[in-house]
């Protein structure tokens, strides 16, 4: 017979949200592609911030680069985009880099926003990923038409 005892299994998940995000004030720089001045990189990577995000300056598909100034063990992303005015069809990619190695696909993913349904996504991935030395994030917010900004409510790092 198998069995698994899943109040054991349910800590230990619950271990694992429950982790301290990484300072990335302290830990990283970012590049971007770009930024609109009222709405700064720092608004979406700031643990407790209940800004508006991070948006572009221009249109069409943008980069947030987080490079690590030491390699670090990542073990959840959180992300999480709101667009509560147009419908619209977006896609994603989250990639990594190891020290010394070359950039690997964590997850794409295409989402539909619907100001009269869906008007938020969010997304946590658990990983067990070491020696990371940066995390990329590609937002392509209208699938290639370039009529609006990229925009990005938060990104966490653990």
């Amino acid at each position: 017979m198998r069995k698994q005892l899943v109040g054991q299994e349910t800590q230990s998940a619950s271990k694992v949200l429950d982790e301290k995000w990484l300072d990335l004030n302290e830990l990283a720089h970012v590049d971007l592609t770009s930024e609109d001045p009222a709405y700064p990189i720092e608004n979406a990577l700031a643990a407790g911030n209940s800004s508006d995000g991070w948006r572009a300056s221009a249109l069409g598909p943008q980069t947030i680069r987080i490079h690590f100034d030491k390699p670090q063990a990542v073990h959840r992303l959180h992300l999480r985009f709101v667009e509560p005015e147009q419908e619209r069809a977006q896609e994603f990619l989250l990639s990594y880099v190891r020290n010394g190695g070359q950039k690997r696909e964590i997850v794409r993913q295409q989402w539909t926003f619907s100001p009269g349904g869906s008007t938020e996504q969010v997304e946590n991935y658990l990983v067990n990923l070491a020696d990371i030395v940066s995390v990329e994030l590609v937002i392509d917010p209208d699938r290639g038409l370039n009529r609006m900004p990229a925009t990005l409510a938060e990104l966490r790092i653990a």
